[in-house]
């Protein structure tokens, strides 16, 4: 099991740059699940406008931060190298509490089958051991 990818090690595996890469830190790392961090702060730029005076993460961005930890753990393995992640689909996305500046988000994903290039994985979402949000993600790989 592989431990601590820096944020120079994700920025090597994904496209997403500022402001929309929205993982900093991979605690922990199989052959097909991954843990993942996004620390959350009032600097993020979705926040002017979500919502003035009452600052909430968007549940696209979480579902976004899940899927994006899920593209690390596809773009560590040697045959997707150099491919880009697109999302195929999301089915069974629910939001069970609200995400604010100052939370730490823990992300699991975990890769249930690949079948073609097109790959399923579940993926919750944490915030001090509470469960916010929780997703099936469909995900394929095209190259550049």
């Amino acid at each position: 099991m592989k431990q601590n990818l820096t944020i120079s090690e994700i920025l090597n595996l994904l496209p997403h740059r500022y402001p929309f890469l929205l993982v900093d830190k991979i605690l922990e790392q199989g052959e097909n699940r991954i843990i993942g961090v996004k620390n959350v702060t009032i600097n993020e730029p979705f926040f002017q406008g979500h919502f003035p005076g009452h600052p909430v993460m968007p549940g696209v961005l979480i579902l976004e931060a899940m899927a994006q930890t899920g593209g690390v753990l596809m773009f560590s393995k040697e045959e997707n190298k150099g491919k880009i992640p697109l999302f195929a689909g999301i089915d069974k996305a629910r939001f069970k509490k609200p995400v604010y500046p100052g939370d730490r988000l823990i992300i699991k994903v975990e890769i249930l089958k690949m079948v073609r290039g097109i790959g399923k994985a579940k993926a919750e979402a944490y915030v001090d051991d509470n469960l916010v949000a929780f997703a099936e993600l469909l995900f394929t790989a095209i190259s550049r």
